[in-house]
Formats: C-alpha cells, structure tokens, sequence
C-alpha cells in the first residue's frame, strides 16, 4: 500500500492541511483563506497571516484527518512547507507540524512550496487519473509570489533547475496591482479574468514586457505602470465596458508573453511537455494561449485542476511523500525559511539573457 502522508501548508495567506498517497492520491485537501481578512488592505498582511494561521491549522488539520477517515496514528510521516513564504506564516506551519510529528512518532519532512506547485499535476481522487507528463519537461510556474520557467528531470528539488525568471512582479501581483488600480478590489487575478471575458482585447494596446525570446527572463512591473497611466489619462470617462475592455487587453498580453517564453523554453530544452503550476495559472486565457501555441510545435501541455493550482497541501503531503520514500527525514531541527533551493542552471545553453 503506497506511503499516506499528512501534508501542512501555511506559507501565505491559506492555512490548509491534506491527506495524500505517495502515488498521488487525494483523500482529503482542506483550506482554509483569508481573502476576507487581507481584502481591506488590498493585499496579505503578515502579522495578521501568522495570527490567523494560530488560530485556524488546529481545526484544519482535524477536518482533513476526519475526511480521510484516518487517525494521526494511520498516517505514515507528516509533511509541511518550509520555504519559501512569509516566514511568520511558515513558522507557525513548521511548529505545528513538529508537534503532531513528535506526538505520534512520525517522521517529519520539510517541503519547498515551489516544489510541491510544479508537482500538483500529478495529484488526482478516485477515479479521476489522466495523463500526465513524462520527465523531463519544463514548468512555467506563475502565482502571485514567483514567477519562473524550470526544466524538472525528476521529482525532487536537486533535479530542479531555473531557466528564467521575473526580473520584478510576479505576475499574479501584477494582476493584483492591475485590479487595484481599476478599482476592482483585492484579489485582482479571478476579477480580470471575469471582466475580461466580456472585454474586446483589441481596443487597447499595451506593449508586451520582454516579449523577445532569445531570453527566458521576464518583467511584469512595467505592464502595470501602462494601466495606471492608461487610467489617468482617462480618468472620469471610464465606464465598465472600458474596465473590460482592459482586463481583456491586460491579460490577453500577459498570457501571450507567458505562452511564448514557455514554449520557447521547451523548445531549447529539446523536450515535449510543459506543465502549468501556481495560482495564476488558472486564468482561462494563459491555459488556452498556452495549449494553442504548445499544439502548433507539437508538444504537450498539462495543468492542474484549478482547485490544486493555488495554496494547498495535497501538493505538499505529495512531494513529502517522495521525499520521504528518497530518505529524507528532516528531524527536530527542521526550520522555516523566505529562501528557495531551487536553483538556477549553469549549463550552457539555458538561461540566456
């Protein structure tokens, strides 16, 4: 019977907690947000992220253990993210884990968040097992904190490698910045992408940042500053058409740089299949650019259901699973930190600029 690990995650604004097999196999994925307690700020607020965390991961982890149908006991090694994050956040992830973990004399693992995103796709429930990649392939891995492409040979962070990256916002920050600034609220991505859907793209025109694919890095500040400028100069004459109107263009340009940097990595990589992982992924234009300009070179795309593309811990308990089934045992001296051990790749030929 394949490993059943208890997966922690608590590294923003989501505390969630799963229970997950070692081929993939969700038995229970529970989250709980805090959209509505970050909303007034426009954006997450550590302190208050850290304290909601205290107060929810008890109740979660309970929910998620009671849907499995298991005890602490009947799991075989506890799993939680440890990097990157808000390390507030991480922190309290991290104790709580250690305590379950000494408790009930399982051992413990530490999972980089970005890891578990670029292995998402491989999670499925009962009766719901589709294709999946075959390593290697390239991630493009894009959410509100990171934005990056990766060559992924095996499903662990040492055979992770960096290819390129956002060079300032990630791109679903850009979203958010964007939303705020057409008066859209907090957060800003399921909001443009809504709008966006009624909106006419070709009415405005904004300049696609670092288009070029001769590099794999990307820029997605400057997208913003166009839509505050945009929305200056219009300034009163705004209507919800017009808002629509710029989701549209917006995300229609954001996703065609997106598509084509990722393919045009697979394509140097000399490998056939790209992953989609992280929360941004979920906008309807990015799947269906990708997917398009992917099927015009014939290599194949695959993505997580949009319930496992943001924060979750079925993603988590997963890539603890294989860590686990490696060898690793993190122990007592298991810390949280802001810092990432993917790595960006030397070899020549990758990562050009």
């Amino acid at each position: 019977m394949p490993m059943l690990v208890l997966g922690v995650e608590s590294s923003c604004d989501e505390s969630a907690a799963a229970v997950v097999d070692g081929d993939g196999r969700v038995f229970s994925d529970v989250v709980r947000s805090q959209v509505a307690l970050h909303a007034p700020y426009g954006g997450v607020v550590p302190e208050l992220a850290s304290r909601d965390h205290l107060r929810n991961l008890g109740p979660v982890i309970r929910t998620a253990l009671e849907l499995a149908g298991v005890r602490i006991d009947d799991v075989d090694a506890v799993a939680v993210t440890n990097r990157p994050g808000l390390v507030g956040a991480l922190l309290v992830g991290v104790q709580v884990a250690k305590g379950l973990a000494w408790a009930a004399g399982k051992p413990l693992v530490g999972v980089d968040h970005l890891v578990g995103h670029i292995l998402s796709v491989f999670l499925h429930r009962d009766g719901d097992v589709a294709a999946e990649p075959v390593f290697p392939f390239v991630c493009l891995l894009a959410s509100g904190g990171h934005t990056a492409l990766y060559r992924v040979d095996a499903p662990h962070a040492d055979a992770i490698s960096e290819l390129g990256a956002t060079r300032d916002d990630a791109v679903g920050e850009a979203f958010d910045k964007a939303a705020k600034l057409l008066g859209l609220g907090y957060p800003g991505g399921p909001m443009i992408d809504r709008l966006g859907e009624s909106g006419d793209a070709s009415r405005i025109k904004f300049s696609a940042p670092m288009a070029s694919c001769r590099t794999l890095e990307m820029s997605f500040s400057g997208i913003k500053t166009q839509v505050a400028q945009l929305v200056a100069r219009e300034g009163a004459s705004r209507d919800p058409a017009w808002t629509s109107d710029v989701c549209a263009a917006f995300q229609s340009t954001v996703a065609s740089v997106l598509a084509h940097k990722v393919v045009a990595a697979a394509l140097r990589e000399g490998l056939i299949d790209i992953v989609l992982g992280g929360g941004a992924v979920a906008n309807r234009v990015l799947r269906a650019r990708t997917m398009a300009l992917a099927g015009q070179h014939g290599l194949r795309v695959f993505v997580p259901p949009v319930a496992h593309c943001g924060d979750n811990a079925a993603m988590i308990a997963y890539a603890g699973a294989l860590s686990v089934a490696r060898g690793q045992r993190d122990g007592w001296d298991l810390v949280a930190t802001g810092r990432t051990v993917l790595q960006r790749t030397t070899r020549k030929g990758r990562g050009q600029r």
